[in-house]
């Protein structure tokens, strides 16, 4: 069932995550984050989204801890391609269409899944259902991904993550000709009013997102452009592009209503380029995973359906 616990914060003003990791020795801070920015947390009856919010001397805080739904994970054996692998961490590269963990709906099938069967020691910060998973990449989006086999791994990891420090860069093809060569788009993004499916530049409940972009190729009224996260939200680069106008090729959710006129299931997205500091050796690591055939061959045919004169 849910569980609310309400604090008064005495003659204390630090960060709200932290405080409430302090509070119980069943929450770590990645665990406060994500109830923080699931809205899970209300100062003084106002809902806060901000991790970073300082507590004030005699805030009433109520959190709210929802349910988690039992989900039964079973090791499924897959031919997956683990691009590195030690103690601490592996690295896969991810093929388009495979969910990242299991979820209503998606109970078999995913990386979790197959991860289970490949290896038995892996992070349990983020509960049954996500064993080992520090970040995600969408289910059509294909390409590389890290994943912790500890938990000290795994806070290490987050931690990289929080503080900018990892190296994660995506090739892309949008529509429309982009007139310069590079560019950053500096814009929040929340969860869009209109459609709760979907994310959004907006000012309401929003969390900061920074996108650098560079152009690769021009293609005729196509560009193929390579991304570089500097935060990581939900939908970033394809929330990002669409905002500027080039929407990316094929995402049925971002990207024109018009019927997808190639020969692919989903956006046209790839996580090229993945680098971090190893959480135990402290060795940098940079690893690229080459572009998948479904991309390649988009390429092709606007290369071949559109030539540039």
């Amino acid at each position: 069932m849910t569980q609310t616990f309400t604090f008064i914060a005495e003659e204390h003003h630090g960060r709200m995550d932290k405080w409430l990791a302090d509070q119980s020795d069943d929450w770590t801070r990645t665990r406060t984050q994500s109830l923080i920015q699931d809205s899970h947390v209300l100062v003084n009856g106002e809902t806060v989204t901000k991790a970073n919010y300082k507590i004030k001397t005699g805030d009433t805080i109520e959190v709210i801890v929802p349910d988690v739904e039992e989900l039964e994970i079973t090791a499924e054996k897959m031919n997956l391609d683990v691009v590195y692998e030690d103690e601490d961490v592996i690295v896969v590269n991810k093929p388009r269409g495979m969910v990242v963990h299991p979820a209503p709906g998606h109970p078999s099938g995913t990386l979790v899944n197959g991860l289970m069967a490949h290896c038995t020691d892996l992070s349990g910060i983020n509960g049954v259902a996500r064993p080992g998973i520090v970040h995600r990449i969408d289910k059509d989006t294909s390409g590389l991904l890290m994943v912790a086999k500890h938990d000290r791994a795994h806070e290490s990891l987050v931690e990289q993550l929080k503080n900018k420090t990892t190296t994660r860069q995506y090739e892309v093809i949008v529509y429309g000709t982009i007139p310069h060569e590079k560019g950053t788009v500096d814009a929040p993004i929340g969860r869009d009013p209109k459609d709760r499916q979907k994310m959004t530049v907006t000012d309401e409940n929003a969390r900061d997102a920074v996108t650098h972009f560079q152009v690769i190729e021009r293609l005729n009224g196509f560009t193929h452009v390579l991304c570089e996260l500097e935060t990581g939200r939900t939908h970033q680069i394809r929330v990002h592009m669409k905002y500027i106008g080039y929407p990316i090729v094929a995402d049925p959710k971002y990207g024109p209503k018009k019927k997808n006129d190639f020969s692919i299931e989903g956006q046209v997205l790839h996580a090229r380029t993945l680098g971090f500091v190893h959480p135990v050796s402290g060795e940098n690591l940079l690893f690229e995973a080459p572009l998948p055939q479904d991309f390649q061959d988009v390429l092709a045919e606007i290369r071949r359906q559109n030539p540039l004169t």
